[in-house]
């Protein structure tokens, strides 16, 4: 349960700052191969201009890949590197090892992975692919719908110009979670908003 008091501080400071809504949930992607290419490749690296153009242009090339069974084909056969247009070995390693895992467990559609993203086992075997942390597992959930908190560094710097730091992953989404609960937002719904806000004045 997160304190009482960083919960208020956090909501004062999103009236403050963001008003009263509503915030909208992020689309996300029916395109499987684009769900797993931007998990892998959007870390520390500026969305609008390199990750989501890079984004469109797979879900264009690869239209089969909107399965991971049809992901999974194209890059047996295909470099990934090449048709993201992105060099980073580990990054492709991270895409590869998302999709394998996937596909040994039998999650094949968007609908898929987010039923399977219910079960703590699932979510922790994602956790265990070199590459994935836990905010990659959350921000996966809301690439496939759902509505969760993904912390990264701008809900960090968020929450730390409320007077909120230096708490662990989980405590920090706890905090946000609760934060819009009494503000009646959804999860996804605030963090998508503070992202937004923060990413475009840092």
């Amino acid at each position: 349960m997160a304190t009482s008091s960083s919960v208020q501080r956090l909501a004062a400071h999103v009236r403050s700052v963001l008003g009263d809504g509503p915030f909208h949930l992020p689309g996300g992607w029916t395109h499987m191969g684009a769900v797993i290419c931007d998990a892998s490749f959007h870390a520390r690296r500026k969305y609008k201009s390199t990750i989501r153009p890079r984004l469109l242009q797979l879900q264009s090339a690869w239209p089969d890949a909107v399965t991971v069974r049809g992901f999974q084909a194209r890059l047996a056969t295909e470099d990934l590197a090449v048709a993201m247009n992105f060099k980073s070995p580990s990054k492709v390693a991270t895409a590869h090892a998302i999709t394998d895992l996937l596909v040994a467990k039998g999650v094949d559609t968007r609908d898929d992975l987010h039923a399977w993203l219910d079960h703590q086992d699932n979510r922790a075997a994602l956790r265990a692919v070199k590459g994935v942390g836990p905010k990659s597992v959350d921000y996966i959930g809301n690439l496939v719908g759902r509505s969760q908190v993904a912390v990264d560094v701008h809900l960090r710097a968020f929450a730390a110009d409320a007077g909120i730091a230096g708490l662990r992953y989980e405590e920090l989404r706890t905090i946000y979670e609760e934060t819009a609960a009494i503000l009646g937002h959804e999860p996804g719904g605030l963090e998508h908003a503070v992202w937004r806000f923060k990413s475009q004045a840092m």
